[in-house]
């Protein structure tokens, strides 16, 4: 299957990203004529577009990792708010499509919201982005000032957390500052890949 990207239609092979110079109004004509679908995912950064097509593993990860947040997040009984998918976007300056968003501290801010306003309402305080295909990156998420990105990565997870303005590597959550977050995720992988996604929930629960 070859990449279409028309005015008339977009289709692109799964796992495929294609990067291109464009404009702010090219990137949201792309979106428009994608419609209410969520692939391929498209974000917009500096002049450029770049579409994904995810492959398979990419939402089976992020469907597993995302059950990961939710069940030690009601563990907790820490109330919050979940979103997928969601675009976020600042005209002019960046489009981004996060693949969840967690209001954790802030999740009055956007209770009952249909529409986020991106330049007056609070970022999500955690955001989930698995890279299959080498499309995603951290720096995206600046011009939001989200305070942590969880980035999946060649099977491991890296731990990003706002500071100043550059993201740094660390070691712990600052949602989950007890826990050893790649271990958990490392044996909630190698159950959801031998068995499923429910059993690792399970075992998770159970911990």
């Amino acid at each position: 299957m070859y990449a279409v990207i028309s005015p008339e239609e977009i289709k692109l092979p799964a796992g495929s990203v294609i990067r291109l110079p464009g404009t702010w109004q090219e990137y949201q004509a792309l979106c428009d004529r994608r419609g209410d679908g969520s692939i391929p995912r498209i974000k917009y950064h500096s002049g450029e577009v770049w579409l994904m097509s995810p492959l398979p593993k990419h939402g089976r990860d992020a469907h597993l990792i995302a059950a990961i947040i939710t069940t030690l997040l009601d563990n907790q009984e820490q109330e919050y708010d979940a979103f997928t998918p969601v675009t976020m976007q600042l005209p002019e300056e960046s489009g981004i499509e996060p693949d969840y968003c967690f209001y954790i501290d802030h999740w009055q801010a956007v209770s009952g919201k249909e529409r986020i306003d991106w330049r007056n309402d609070p970022p999500p305080d955690l955001v989930l982005e698995i890279d299959v295909t080498s499309y995603s990156d951290v720096q995206d998420y600046l011009p939001y000032r989200v305070p942590e990105v969880w980035l999946f990565r060649q099977q491991q997870l890296l731990i990003y957390q706002l500071q100043g303005d550059e993201y740094e590597v660390k070691s712990q959550s600052l949602y989950f500052p007890e826990l050893n977050l790649a271990d958990i995720v490392a044996r909630c992988l190698e159950i959801a890949y031998q068995r499923n996604t429910s059993a690792a929930i399970r075992h998770l629960r159970q911990q």
